[in-house]
């Protein structure tokens, strides 16, 4: 999308209210389908989706040239299981056991992909049965361990991603990656890591989604306020255990075809199937759009942990440390690293509006070609939603009793210098 087409749309970057975040329900449970990639804009998405936090679903058209699409799938439509071993055969990957329930989620392992392989291949053999189970190859960094591979192109819609744009940046994970799983084979009741987006293209197979808005799995939760594991359980109706479970919505269901891609909103829980055998790409990912949303969620965890080890609170010297720590062992993020994660995201945006949008720099695959693509107002409104996120961590108690002085630059000298750059770019 060139820049000039999305400059004409400023009206969508003025200062949304937090209100508009978690749209609560859709029109009988519709959700939109787009047909055509000529005729929908980064603009339409940010405004239509994103914005009102609302799912929707991409036409295969988006996908059809990816190199995935054309290489892993047989003329039948099947995974290309000779093409994945010839490309990925000695790669080690990580494998869950479906028929297993261990604390809210499924017991994982390490597997060779030719050892997973040959056990899918006996699985469809034997009437998808195996006294082994039910295995699906979940959360594999395929990209980052075969970046030379060619398997997709990032969608424009998905590209002002901040959380790939921060873990590349500090060389330590992503939040890219691919799923394969056979006919039955499916993702327990959950919602995304710090409540992000997600986006799940399906490179052949089918999906079925169950999808719950943002706030309705208050509905869900037993009487000790723990969510189920299996939100399709005959438990649920037990009115002893799931007290409330009356009062909820049904679920927004989409089945994804071959090729589509799924947008799911932020904090939305949901629950997925494959119904054949199924490959996906996902991608998990924060911006300016939902950034709120993730400091929210992080308040949230270290409440719960303060909650969980308030006893130790006066015996123990650095009980506010200890929270930290403990918060980021469970989520993966502590309130220090979501600073340096607020301001790598901002120190990017800073450096392409003082050093102006350079178009052969767009073309390149880097955290700078996507912001110089998405244009000057976008950096902006980047860089807006984070001065309002970044004021309130830093006037947060819990932030304030930790030892700042590590951080360069301190919270109150980064804020001037975004303001001071939000001021100047809209001379």
């Amino acid at each position: 999308m060139d820049r000039a087409t999305f400059a004409c749309s400023t009206a969508f970057f003025r200062d949304y209210n937090s209100s508009s975040q978690g749209a609560f329900c859709l029109p009988g449970g519709h959700v939109d389908f787009i047909e055509k990639v000529e005729s929908f804009t980064y603009s339409d998405f940010f405004r239509d989706y994103l914005i009102p936090n609302h799912p929707c679903i991409f036409s295969a058209k988006f996908t059809e040239d990816w190199g995935s699409r054309r290489n892993w799938v047989t003329w039948d439509g099947k995974p290309n299981f000779d093409h994945l071993l010839q490309k990925f055969g000695e790669a080690v990957v990580p494998v869950a056991n479906c028929d297993v329930k261990e604390y809210n989620s499924n017991p994982k392992e390490e597997l060779p992909f030719k050892e997973y392989i040959k056990y899918w291949k006996e699985y469809i053999k034997n009437d998808y049965r195996s006294p082994r189970g039910c295995l699906y190859l979940k959360d594999w960094h395929l990209s980052r361990a075969f970046p030379e591979q060619d398997v997709y192109t990032t969608p424009v819609y998905f590209s002002s991603d901040w959380l790939n744009e921060y873990w590349d940046a500090i060389a330590v994970d992503d939040y890219r990656f691919v799923y394969m799983g056979p006919k039955g084979s499916w993702t327990p009741f959950h919602a995304d890591v710090f409540r992000s987006y997600s986006w799940s293209a399906n490179i052949c197979g089918r999906k079925k989604w169950l999808l719950y808005p943002a706030g309705q799995e208050e509905y869900l939760k037993d009487r000790h306020g723990n969510l189920p594991f299996d939100v399709t359980a005959p438990s649920l109706q037990d009115r002893s255990v799931y007290p409330r479970y009356n009062q909820s919505q049904p679920p927004v269901e989409i089945v994804q075809e071959a090729g589509e891609i799924v947008f799911i909103p932020s904090g939305w829980h949901h629950q997925v199937y494959n119904l054949e055998d199924t490959i996906s790409i996902n991608h998990n990912w924060v911006n300016g759009c939902n950034v709120a949303i993730m400091w929210c969620f992080l308040q949230d965890e270290l409440a719960a942990v303060q909650r969980e080890i308030n006893e130790w609170k006066d015996p123990m010297d650095d009980w506010h440390l200890q929270c930290q720590l403990i918060m980021k062992s469970c989520t993966g993020i502590d309130y220090k690293e979501f600073y340096n994660f607020l301001k790598v995201i901002a120190e990017n945006r800073i450096s392409v509006l003082e050093n102006g949008f350079d178009d052969e720099a767009s073309a390149k695959n880097t955290p700078k070609a996507a912001i110089s693509t998405l244009g000057m107002l976008h950096a902006v409104f980047d860089l807006k939603r984070t001065v309002k996120v970044l004021t309130s961590l830093s006037a947060n108690e819990d932030f304030k009793k930790l030892d700042l002085t590590s951080l360069s630059p301190p919270p109150e000298a980064l804020l001037h210098h975004l303001k001071a750059a939000i001021d100047t770019a809209l001379l």
